[in-house]
């Protein structure tokens, strides 16, 4: 089945700000909940080693994503890693929030940052954690081009696929999100009551779950996004990897310039 490009709520400019950040929150914390971090780790940090990075970008991090759990598991397998969390909507709070508990392992920008168009000083590997799917093609393939123009490695993970199993487990997501609310972190007022009282937020994760679901990029739509982009200067890698012992998988796709990116910016 080819992907759907249906519309996201979340993408939405008039989305309260109170409900995306409750929903970005949730996802961050069941991420960290989840487990399944732990089997994606050794594909980023052997990305990381083989282009001698110790220094991430993260794109649309949202409410911090995994990437704390990410950087801890770099740092626990010996990489002595920081990460930089950026979005275009950044849930401010909640990237705060995870930023104090790492110990400076991890920073976040308060400016917008749109993901096709990386200001040069972010220097790094340049990551995108669940998030690829929001982009149409022709944005994807701008979000790689900016890598390549810029001769930054790049990681795109997507812990959903296309598997009915994992469709089944996103119907029941509204029913967790409302039955976790009062443990999400940073805790607000806020979400409690577009989730008790008004439902929105787990209206807003059940569909856009589903939608996210149909628009995540098949390994051959990956492959067609890449073939012949940057040339003999640039290559890329397309995988999948088994989260535990259920079958279901991540995929992912990585690319780095073959000669090496260049050194970071003076200031």
């Amino acid at each position: 089945m080819r992907r759907r490009h249906l519309v996201e709520l979340e993408d939405l400019r008039w989305l309260p700000r109170a409900v995306r950040d409750g929903a970005t929150t949730y996802l961050a914390w069941i991420t960290a909940r989840s487990g399944q971090i732990e089997f994606l780790v050794p594909t980023l940090e052997r990305l990381l080693r083989r282009t001698g990075q110790l220094e991430i970008v993260d794109l649309c991090s949202g409410g911090a994503g995994p990437m704390p759990g990410v950087v801890a598991g770099l740092r626990a397998r010996g990489l002595p890693v920081h990460a930089t969390l950026t979005d275009f909507y950044p849930n401010a709070e909640a990237l705060a929030y995870a930023c104090a508990g790492a110990g400076g392992a991890l920073t976040h920008s308060v400016e917008p940052i749109d993901a096709m168009r990386v200001p040069v000083e972010l220097a790094g590997v340049r990551t995108l954690w669940n998030a690829f799917h929001h982009f149409r093609p022709e944005q994807a393939r701008e979000i790689l081009a900016s890598a390549v123009r810029a001769r930054r490695p790049i990681a795109v993970f997507e812990l959903l696929t296309r598997q009915p199993l994992v469709l089944v487990s996103l119907l029941f997501s509204p029913v967790v999100a409302l039955l976790t609310v009062p443990f999400w972190r940073p805790f607000r007022m806020s979400s409690l009551f577009f989730s008790w009282i008004v439902p929105l937020i787990p209206l807003l994760i059940l569909w856009d779950g589903v939608v996210s679901w149909l628009r995540i990029y098949s390994d051959s739509e990956l492959s067609e996004l890449v073939t012949g982009f940057g040339g003999e200067a640039y290559e890329w890698e397309i995988g999948r990897i088994r989260l535990g012992r259920l079958p279901v998988y991540a995929s992912y796709l990585l690319g780095a310039p073959r000669d090496g990116p260049p050194a970071a910016p003076r200031s």
